[in-house]
């Protein structure tokens, strides 16, 4: 009986200080090149992104606290969640509304910050990365290593390094360039399990809607 009321209680007990609002090592910003999202997955979804509308290329996917090893999600917060129009005024570089109220609810509360001031930060993380023009000139799909898409931001960005930039793949397509940064946003690399470049040679990256 003691051994089932002490599973019990670790289970209904709050979350570890690992996953305390506030308590992380870095960020990873995640930019994703909206064409392939579309074709992926926002598409099906009919999501306004990918209506033709604007003319979306690199999106924020998010700025993700990050420990040395994992990260924190969901995190308790007393703070008080994103206006409508908070959201909506990052749609211009995060898609859509629907993904900046997504991003704070599973990111954003374990910065510690106010959403306004989440908000603002990762808008100027955004800012703070040149985001390489070439593949905006792209007039058709193309097919080519991963490693030139990583290898494009370590030659926009003085100071950023192979290892503090990763790329990742899904179902064929190049899907983001992830970068990390300091709480003060500044480049540094990146831990061993954000690491993960993605290895394909032919990679399909999708012309600029």
């Amino acid at each position: 009986m003691f051994r089932l009321m002490t599973a019990l209680f670790l289970l209904a007990s709050p979350a570890s200080a690992q996953d305390q609002a506030g308590t992380f090592d870095y960020y990873v910003m995640s930019l994703s090149w909206s064409a392939n999202w579309c074709a992926l997955e926002g598409d099906a979804r009919q999501s306004p992104q990918c209506d033709g509308t604007t003319e979306n290329g690199w999106i924020l996917h998010g700025l993700w606290p990050q420990y040395e090893r994992g990260y924190p999600a969901n995190c308790r917060t007393s703070l008080r969640p994103p206006s409508r129009s908070q959201t909506s005024e990052m749609a211009d570089i995060m898609g859509t509304s629907g993904l900046a109220w997504h991003q704070w609810n599973k990111h954003g509360v374990c910065s510690g910050l106010e959403s306004a001031d989440y908000y603002a930060l990762s808008r100027e993380a955004y800012g703070r990365i040149n985001r390489p023009e070439v593949f905006r000139k792209l007039s058709k799909t193309v097919t080519l290593p991963a490693s030139l898409i990583e290898q494009a931001f370590v030659n926009d960005n003085v100071g950023l390094s192979p290892d503090g930039v990763t790329v990742t793949c899904k179902s064929g397509y190049f899907q983001e360039a992830r970068i990390c940064l300091t709480r003060d946003l500044e480049l540094r690399a990146c831990g061993r399990d954000v690491i993960r470049d993605c290895t394909l040679i032919n990679a399909q990256f999708d012309p600029m809607r």
